[in-house]
């Protein structure tokens, strides 16, 4: 498990107001992530070093590479000069389907398909999501104008990206941070995971929110799960869209205070 608190701080110049200032400034932690299955090496990720065993999780279950928790027997994190390496014990089963995928995913936190081998590894297998939740323009609101409150490092940096769990009123359960958006999507899973929350009935009364745009993959991994609802402050893509109306999922963007908009109402 790494000890770090995603950020570190640099000496830094300001100039403002036709004058320079030197001050400590707080730069967001960026290193790649090694995520090693059975011990062949899957994916490098560049990523924020905190909640890695959660990212691992959530990686994991939002890529289809295991279907439950339990198909983790083991994870060790290691970290060295070069980055993070976490290392997953998985099933035999799981790790014979992983292997028939020859995917490479280097890359991923600015394209969602960079090292895919062919155009029919850009979707995964996601099911039209059998959960359901009427999300309220209220929740949405309450939710945006928690966010910013809720983010201590983007707060402190000003770099990364936020992944929030909301309750059916709009209420933040759960956070997480990372300079990928992918990565704090993922490490939002594992730590749902984690605590046994990924259950139909939790899931039916509530949705996620992202600090970013909808991309396709966010999309996808929001119905991986079988979540209904995904709330973006930014924009969605035509992709997003298209893969929000097949999988049932209720995409919402431009998200701000008092204002949203509904692409998908499903």
């Amino acid at each position: 498990m790494s000890d770090s608190t995603g950020l570190k701080t640099q000496s830094v110049k300001i100039w403002s107001d036709q004058s320079i200032n030197q001050k400590s400034d707080a730069i967001a932690e960026e290193v790649p992530i090694a995520l090693v299955y059975n011990d062949v090496s899957h994916a490098v990720m560049m990523g924020t070093p905190t909640d890695l065993e959660a990212f691992a999780i959530g990686f994991s279950l939002s890529e289809g590479i295991i279907g439950k928790k339990d198909d983790i027997y083991d994870i060790k994190c290691a970290s060295g000069l070069d980055g993070v390496e976490v290392s997953l014990t998985i099933s035999n089963q799981r790790f014979a389907e992983l292997k028939e995928r020859r995917r490479s995913l280097t890359g991923r936190t600015g394209c969602g398909i960079c090292g895919s081998e062919s155009l029919k590894q850009v979707r995964l297998k996601a099911k039209p999501v059998t959960n359901h939740f009427d999300v309220s323009h209220e929740a949405v609101n309450q939710a945006v104008e928690q966010l910013s409150t809720k983010q201590p490092l983007q707060n402190s940096t000003g770099a990364v990206h936020g992944a929030a769990w909301c309750n059916s009123y709009g209420n933040i359960l759960e956070i997480c941070e990372d300079v990928g958006r992918h990565n704090a999507l993922d490490k939002l899973i594992g730590v749902l995971a984690q605590k046994d929350l990924l259950q139909d009935d939790y899931l039916s009364n509530g949705f996620m929110l992202v600090s970013s745009r909808a991309s396709y993959e966010m999309v996808q991994k929001t119905a991986m799960v079988n979540a209904s609802v995904l709330v973006a402050v930014s924009a969605a893509t035509t992709m997003a869209i298209d893969m929000a109306q097949q999988l049932g999922v209720t995409l919402v963007g431009f998200a701000r205070k008092n204002r949203h908009v509904t692409y998908v109402d499903s």
